[in-house]
């Protein structure tokens, strides 16, 4: 094969092959377990591969040499209207155990495919109809016209919103069904929505940038911009490749609805019977409280002071509804209503209180801050500090020089 090696052509290589090989391993890797969100990332991390691969190749002689002109001409390697709505299906398949990709779903791919379409069409014309360069006759590769770059940024950034706007609904329905939030609010999922936003910023940057200056413009001051693009793109796969999240709690939600649909069994198959409405958007309430409101906030109370239901880290709102024989989202709103705020906080109150009375028994003479959170109920130091200065205004350590 025609590869000529030189410092531009051989930089795009480490990343192009590097990009394969994470996505062939995240593949594997998805077979193997049971987050099949792999599966999204691998074909992300392909298609960025596939993205600086035109730049490789031509850097290593292809565009100058038949027919391997040919065929970066006539073959699509920049998928634009793919990598959006890959992101944003990676997103919901990392996020909610129950997503199921249906046919439905399969309708945001058709841009990417009508432009497969498209390019095998005038592809198949210039070969086999006029055997001669017609659609091509300006020696221009089709992945590179402004349109298709104009309205593929376009469709990038219209699934990073939508991609963000469900992360965040994701994360106030969290704060409304688990005790531990803060540990499913996944630091992962930030860092790569940060680093898809760093790749669509990218091209604005350069374009500001070749304003001053104008070598960016040329083929190969455009070279920096598919180093820096593959380097977020590394990042992104080896980064993933090592997150070890996968979530339990199912729902089933669109990001324009703002009532998504609990799963109360845990499990990853939906059941109507089964499925309990959680409102996301409205945590308290400005009204007074009704007779029925007023009588499970009491049943509340009770149960979770008598069998200290805090003291299980794992606690979410299906638990407790169970203890109580009742619908998750009548204890929803209970909480929202009765105590004005989200489940989350609610149970943190009560492990702050009992760690403040642990503190009255002298506990931490014999026990370190950490070990006494862990007996309450907290799963993490960081989640401790956090809900503990909330409640009392105090880090743990203040409040007990304070004391």
């Amino acid at each position: 094969m025609h590869f000529e090696f030189g410092f531009y052509s051989s930089l795009l290589l480490i990343s192009f092959s590097q990009g394969i090989i994470y996505s062939v391993l995240l593949f594997i890797k998805a077979i193997q377990t049971t987050n099949k969100s792999n599966y999204w990332l691998s074909l992300f991390v392909f298609l960025c591969s596939l993205y600086i691969a035109p730049w490789m190749l031509g850097f290593a002689g292809w565009y100058d040499t038949q027919p391997y002109r040919d065929i970066l001409f006539f073959v699509p390697f920049q998928h634009l209207f793919l990598v959006g709505p890959v992101i944003f299906f990676y997103t919901q398949s990392l996020l909610n155990p129950g997503f199921r990709f249906t046919r439905k779903d399969g309708l945001h791919f058709i841009p990417g495919m009508l432009y497969l379409i498209y390019i095998l069409t005038i592809a198949a014309y210039d070969l086999l109809v006029v055997k001669d360069y017609y659609f091509y006759a300006d020696g221009m590769d089709k992945d590179f016209d402004n349109w298709y770059q104009k309205l593929g940024f376009v469709s990038m950034l219209f699934y990073f919103v939508m991609s963000l706007r469900y992360y965040n609904q994701y994360k106030k329905l969290m704060f409304q069904v688990v005790s531990y939030a803060d540990s499913v609010l996944f630091r992962w999922i930030k860092t790569y929505l940060i680093a898809f936003l760093v790749m669509l910023i990218l091209p604005i940057v350069f374009d500001i940038a070749a304003w001053f200056f104008p070598k960016l413009q040329s083929y190969e001051g455009s070279w920096w911009f598919f180093l820096f693009f593959s380097m977020v793109m590394y990042y992104i796969a080896v980064s993933g490749y090592a997150n070890p999240v996968s979530t339990t709690i199912g729902f089933r939600m669109s990001v324009f609805d703002k009532h998504p649909m609990l799963l109360s069994s845990g499990n990853q198959t939906f059941d109507v019977e089964e499925e309990t409405v959680i409102d996301i958007e409205h945590e308290t309430y400005e009204q007074e409280l009704s007779p029925e409101i007023e009588s499970w906030k009491t049943k509340i109370e009770t149960l979770i002071q008598s069998e200290k239901l805090y003291q299980n880290p794992e606690l979410t709102l299906t638990d407790l509804s169970k203890k109580l024989e009742t619908n998750a989202s009548i204890i929803s709103k209970t909480i929202n209503q009765g105590f004005q705020m989200n489940f989350n906080d609610f149970i943190n109150n009560y492990r702050v209180e009992a760690v403040k009375k642990m503190f009255e028994n002298g506990e931490q003479k014999k026990s370190t801050l950490l070990g006494i959170a862990f007996d309450c109920g907290f799963n993490s130091k960081a989640t401790f500090n956090r809900a503990f200065k909330k409640n009392t205004g105090f880090s743990p350590k203040d409040y007990l020089v304070k004391q």
